[in-house]
């Protein structure tokens, strides 16, 4: 988890580079195959989640792992994806990388405009400036923080801007 520009799907897609059969399931990728996602990304959002749960269900019941690069701030959307490793006896594991407010926010504003890998983020950064722009994202680090606090099992990675090895490396390590 973590918000959005600090490295998740940076840190996901290298992760499953180096352990095969891990399955990168990222449903902002699966959104774009929803027709009319490019109009409302919410809506598609709402509309691929059951079939996100239940594929990832599916697939830690078969015996492997899944990496969620996603930003999850409402404790109840969290629990649902949690239910899923539970209900199937796997472990829920969870990482979030976080950088400081200040930085999180530049570094949304840097992400690449018109990335061709990724073709929802101009959908998000519409969705961020309705919503009220950096105030938003404040918002949602702030939240991120709180839910961090509620969850003792947690584990915080530092994701500083830059430091995609060094925030690599301590993730690897916090799963020993």
């Amino acid at each position: 988890m973590g918000l959005r520009g600090s490295g998740k799907s940076t840190l996901a897609r290298r992760y499953v580079a180096e352990h095969p059969e891990v399955l990168n399931y990222d449903i902002d990728v699966l959104r774009t195959f929803i027709g009319g996602w490019d109009n409302d990304f919410g809506r598609a959002g709402a509309l691929i989640r059951p079939a996100a749960l239940a594929m990832i269900k599916a697939y830690l019941a078969s015996g492997h792992d899944v990496v969620l690069p996603q930003m999850l701030i409402n404790p109840t959307e969290l629990a649902r994806f949690e239910g899923c490793a539970v209900d199937v006896g796997a472990q829920f594991v969870e990482r979030v990388l976080m950088d400081t407010s200040t930085s999180s926010v530049a570094r949304f504003h840097r992400r690449g405009a018109s990335d061709v890998d990724d073709p929802w983020h101009d959908q998000v950064r519409a969705i961020v400036a309705a919503n009220g722009g950096d105030d938003e994202l404040t918002r949602c680090h702030t939240a991120l923080e709180r839910l961090l606090a509620e969850r003792p099992h947690s584990v915080a990675i530092v994701s500083a801007e830059g430091a995609v090895d060094e925030t690599y490396r301590t993730l690897i390590e916090s799963l020993s």
